[in-house]
């Protein structure tokens, strides 16, 4: 594993493309960097708008990207095979995940059904390009658990469930296949102690952290645009949950980021 100098960050999940960066993303990237984060994974939510992803990962260095559908939005992606989607991660070397993907119960107008197809095309090219899985779960825990773990059974990949907040069972059944688990703001929220709880039990090797950005500001800038420099208040959070030094969670996070995604190649 590459040995990184510390104090250094990742923010495994943000969305660059989003409305709320078009004005001043410069901005916000020369932001995150001072604040040591020294890597970003920019999720794609749509297929049809991965071309805007993919372009600023190429313009920014230390910025990589992904390619899948979010639950909410395939219906308004069409032909999301998964053809399409390793056409499209082979499209770019920037390109070092699958998803952002998975099954969303919550107030989804979405037929179950379609949500679960999509899923498993998006696990199969996961499959075939060895590229990792970024899965979204939201009151969908055991369904999710259960495809994944079938699918592992059938064929090994990687991955990860982004912004984790859901039961101890659901993380320990994830970690047992190998795959990784994110924390984002929530972890920093005052009401969060369930989280904290569960997360002070998980092992540390499995944990990455996100922004989710331009969502889910962590504490104190709730109420306000996310963006990834604000990872430093989750690592602290992380850090201070895990009874350990910022330094070291950062550090073990990010190695656990490069061991996950591992077409990254910035390490400066």
């Amino acid at each position: 594993m590459t040995k990184l100098s510390l104090p250094i960050l990742s923010d495994s999940h943000c969305h660059l493309d989003f409305d709320e960066f078009k004005s001043d993303l410069d901005n916000v990237i020369a932001r995150a960097r001072r604040a040591r984060v020294i890597h970003m994974l920019a999720v794609c939510t749509r297929m049809s708008c991965f071309a805007g992803v993919r372009t600023i990962a190429e313009n920014f260095s230390h910025v990589y990207c992904s390619v899948g559908s979010h639950p909410h939005q395939i219906s308004k992606d069409t032909c999301i095979s998964t053809e399409k989607i390793i056409a499209l991660a082979y499209s770019c070397e920037r390109v070092v995940a699958i998803g952002e993907c998975g099954l969303d119960y919550f107030h989804s107008n979405i037929p179950r059904d379609t949500q679960i197809d999509t899923f498993r095309a998006h696990i199969a090219a996961a499959q075939e390009t060895s590229m990792p899985l970024i899965i979204h779960t939201r009151n969908s825990y055991e369904e999710t658990a259960t495809i994944l773990e079938k699918e592992y059974v059938n064929k090994p990949f990687n991955g990860v469930i982004h912004c984790f907040s859901g039961p101890y069972d659901m993380a320990m059944r994830m970690i047992d296949i190998g795959l990784y688990i994110s924390l984002s703001g929530i972890l920093t929220f005052k009401k969060s102690n369930y989280l904290r709880n569960i997360v002070a039990k998980l092992p540390i090797d499995r944990l990455l952290i996100e922004t989710d950005a331009p969502f889910i500001s962590p504490s104190p800038y709730r109420g306000k645009r996310n963006e990834p420099a604000y990872i430093i208040h989750i690592n602290k959070a992380l850090a201070d949950t895990k009874g350990i030094r910022e330094e070291e969670s950062a550090l073990v996070t990010t190695q656990n980021f490069l061991h996950l995604f591992n077409r990254v190649t910035d390490y400066k």
